[in-house]
């Protein structure tokens, strides 16, 4: 295992929405014998609301500060010896201050999933206020893309196995 994974034992799993983050992120933690945490859902619990309400009661701007508060967290109890499969909402790993967390604090995993997938993946789930219009959504994941190939790995995400990803993650020289 490399000395950054030992010193703050977290995988955290980066990508845009529909990559597979969170049937990825359980799978390996299951496998790992870690925690797993998918932040948005995590985020929703404290709220009392789905993103989509907290999105349309207060805007981007403040759960993006909800987003924040909730991986410092979690990046504590990693800093303390906790392993966990963190799997954050797709726009985290763009913000400055989230990557800076994380990158100092464990391993960022990108599921590289191709956009014509993760569309077809979400494009009926109500529940991702940033996927209600296609073209935005394209703009969007191109936007993100950049931020995302700043993680240290990249699994390529198109297959429909998530089993194939993990296996992927799991022969990546950070074991």
């Amino acid at each position: 295992m490399i000395l950054k994974l030992a010193r703050t034992p977290a995988i955290y799993l980066v990508g845009f929405m529909g990559s597979g983050k969170t049937t990825v992120g359980r799978l390996l933690a299951d496998r790992l014998g870690w925690s797993f945490v998918d932040l948005d859902t995590e985020i929703e619990t404290e709220q009392g609301m789905p993103i989509a309400e907290i999105f349309d009661r207060h805007g981007e701007e403040q759960f993006r500060k909800l987003e924040t508060e909730a991986l410092r967290r979690r990046v504590r109890l990693v800093q303390t010896g906790r392993p966990m499969v963190v799997a954050l909402g797709g726009g985290a790993f763009a913000q400055a201050s989230n990557y800076e967390l994380v990158e100092n604090n464990g391993v960022t995993v990108w599921l590289d999933c191709p956009v014509r997938v993760a569309w077809r993946r979400v494009e009926a789930d109500s529940g991702r206020p940033l996927a209600r219009d296609q073209q935005r959504f394209e703009a969007l994941y191109e936007a993100r893309r950049a931020s995302y190939a700043c993680a240290d790995y990249r699994i390529e995400a198109a297959a429909d196995d998530p089993q194939c990803w993990v296996e992927a993650l799991l022969a990546l020289p950070i074991f």
